[in-house]
């Protein structure tokens, strides 16, 4: 009798103080985080810092953490791997053997519906984000377009994208509007106001770029607002591929900037590309990565 009395304090307690212990805390914490990344990359208080909700990921033991970074018009996302227990986290990118290095930019590189050149079906697939008023990518190009089709007549496909910078380029976001809005009416038509609007960059302002865009179009009316949604997704991509300057080219989703992306590296991983994807069949167009709509051409 007496056991069992025992036995049943014992239980009750036990039952008691399972109940008033408090919840265990999640090893992750996004403070702890914040705080550690604003150091490890010198991002004072003026940067505002978004921490996504930790998801499962591709690596035993670790989750994956998404940073998006602000300050203006500028930002950056950045991806950490976290281990379950908070203790360790791995900054990078983690691949599986068995697939192309680059899928996970392929997977976020779409290109229907955009201007290209080149070759359907080519092997190396070239894309690039550039910004009709920044100097560098009139230089790229230039190289391009004299360049490209000239070396690579069946091998390769270029398709343009915007990244205008506003926060530095006061003219650029309207150029692309209406470079954008001339590629809905005549495909074609777009690459004569893309090599146009490179060349004539010096003595085009924000004041005068309206006139000089109707001089160009000879009077057709033309409303780039409409296509101010097909900017932003433009934006929003690079965004999600990291992009952080212009241009920014992508070879079957190798990222080059800056050096790298000049044409003499450039025709080199364009020349490795077109070996490797003899016994690969990864990437190209032909590779199936990606189901495309119909799109406009100029070949």
């Amino acid at each position: 009798m007496f056991r069992t009395l025992a036995s049943a304090i014992l239980l009750a307690a036990a039952l008691w103080s399972a109940e008033k212990a408090p919840a265990r805390k999640s090893a992750f914490d996004k403070a702890t985080l914040e705080a550690y990344v604003r150091h490890l990359n010198v991002w004072g208080p003026q940067i505002k810092i978004q921490i996504d909700n930790p998801k499962p990921s591709s690596l035993p033991g670790f989750e994956e953490v998404t940073v998006h970074a602000s300050a203006g018009n500028a930002s950056a996302d950045e991806t950490f791997y976290v281990s379950k227990d908070g203790q360790k986290i791995l900054r990078g990118n983690v691949f599986e053997v068995a697939q192309n290095p680059f899928k996970s930019q392929l997977d976020k590189l779409h290109t229907d519906l955009q201007p290209s050149f080149g070759t359907p079906g080519a092997p190396v697939v070239i894309v690039i984000f550039s910004d009709f008023e920044c100097p560098y990518c009139k230089e790229e190009a230039k190289a391009l377009r004299a360049n490209l089709l000239a070396t690579y007549p069946k091998e390769v496909r270029l398709y343009f994208k915007d990244l205008p910078l506003t926060q530095i380029h006061p003219w650029a976001l309207q150029a692309a509007l209406a470079g954008r809005c001339i590629f809905k009416q005549n495909p074609g038509a777009f690459w004569d106001y893309h090599d146009w609007i490179y060349e004539a960059q010096t003595d085009v302002t924000a004041d005068n770029l309206k006139s000089k865009i109707l001089e160009f179009v000879k009077g057709k009316e033309i409303d780039p607002l409409q296509t101010q949604p097909e900017i932003d997704k433009s934006v929003a991509e690079s965004k999600a591929l990291g992009v952080a300057a212009t241009p920014t080219v992508f070879v079957n989703g190798r990222q080059l900037v800056g050096q790298a992306a000049a044409w003499a590296n450039l025709r080199q991983v364009i020349d490795y590309e077109i070996e490797y994807q003899k016994t690969a069949k990864n990437a190209g167009e032909d590779c199936g990565c990606e189901v495309k709509l119909p799109s406009p051409t100029l070949n």
